[in-house]
């Protein structure tokens, strides 16, 4: 499968201090519900992943309960995390 350009370009380079929209299939909008919940930067979203310990399945449960991420957007940010 093809991987986007947001994700070529976030697996590119350090995390740092990315905020959570730099994150394939995080747009705006769920990129606000995930900053009021405290997930406002990227480093914090892969921490979750890695809690989850790196369980895709889990992790995008989590995204869609978190912030109503639908599969494709789920998809596309586990993948980039689990690229990165």
């Amino acid at each position: 499968s093809s991987t986007s350009q947001k994700h070529r370009d976030f697996v590119a380079e350090p995390m740092g201090e990315k905020p959570v929209g730099t994150l394939a299939g995080i747009g705006d909008v769920l990129g606000r519900k995930l900053e009021e919940k405290g997930f406002d930067k990227a480093y914090v979203v892969l921490g979750q992943f890695l809690v989850l310990r790196k369980d895709e399945e889990l992790f995008r449960e989590w995204l869609k309960e978190t912030c109503g991420a639908n599969a494709k957007q789920s998809r596309d940010c586990s993948g980039c995390l689990r690229e990165w």
